[in-house]
């Protein structure tokens, strides 16, 4: 029976680095169409528009780093968002499985904004980059506490408008929910499995308020949006 009252630590068989074939393209399809209809992917544009309105970049280009950014829908995303609202932006994704990243390149053929990079987001390369805004959509909960407060410290210093994390809500409702629609519909088994398994890896707002106190960030916002999403805002230092 699944237990709701700690974050799970088994790991989800997208966390295989060396995963490629087949499943990763049918993959990334269903999970592309599942963020759609459940609508969890408006909570990274909002929070994106929240740093921007209070900041003043004065009509320059935005640096938008998306880590962990697998098959490349939210860069797509931003950057219909970005051209729709005059805004100029410069779109790096950044995933450590580079078959992935191969699929993020095809799937976002035509955005000549958006780059993609293969590297583990530990990597020293990668976390002296700095960017605006960083991005982390359906990606924390891969890692334990220590890990996640660890990145979310980084991020914070390594952007100088703030930090969009946008995540799971830990729910017994979005667990059964997911593991219903992913058996009925879903034909990759990997979206069955890490379906509901990211579910049990995802945060209560205990978790993540205790995640940020371990991390030494006392300014942020968090707010629950549908579908069981979590945004969590971390305004940076400017510099």
């Amino acid at each position: 029976m699944a237990d709701f009252s700690i974050r799970s630590n088994q790991i989800e068989i997208m966390d295989d680095l060396d995963i490629n074939g087949e499943v990763v393209p049918k993959t990334l399809k269903e999970l592309m169409i599942i963020n759609k209809l459940l609508g969890g992917n408006h909570v990274t544009i909002s929070g994106i528009k929240n740093l921007l309105s209070n900041n003043h970049f004065s009509g320059r280009e935005i640096r938008i780093a998306d880590m962990g950014c697998g098959g490349g829908d939210i860069l797509k995303l931003v950057a219909k968002w970005a051209e729709k609202s005059g805004i100029k932006v410069a779109l790096t994704g950044i995933d450590a499985n580079p078959n992935i990243v191969e699929y993020a390149r095809e799937n976002s053929r035509g955005h000549k904004n958006i780059e993609y990079l293969t590297g583990n987001v530990f990597e020293k390369g990668h976390t002296q980059e700095k960017y605006d805004i960083i991005l982390s959509t359906l990606f924390l909960h891969h890692f334990d506490d220590s890990e996640s407060a660890a990145l979310l410290s980084e991020w914070k210093n390594q952007s100088r408008l703030g930090v969009v994390i946008n995540d799971l809500h830990r729910h017994p409702l979005a667990y059964h929910s997911i593991k219903l629609l992913t058996r009925a519909f879903s034909k990759s088994y990997m979206v069955q499995n890490d379906g509901p398994l990211s579910v049990l890896r995802a945060f209560t707002k205990k978790d993540l308020k205790g995640i940020l106190k371990m991390a030494g960030i006392d300014e942020f916002s968090l707010d629950w949006n549908w579908a069981f999403r979590w945004k969590l805002l971390i305004p940076s230092n400017g510099k």
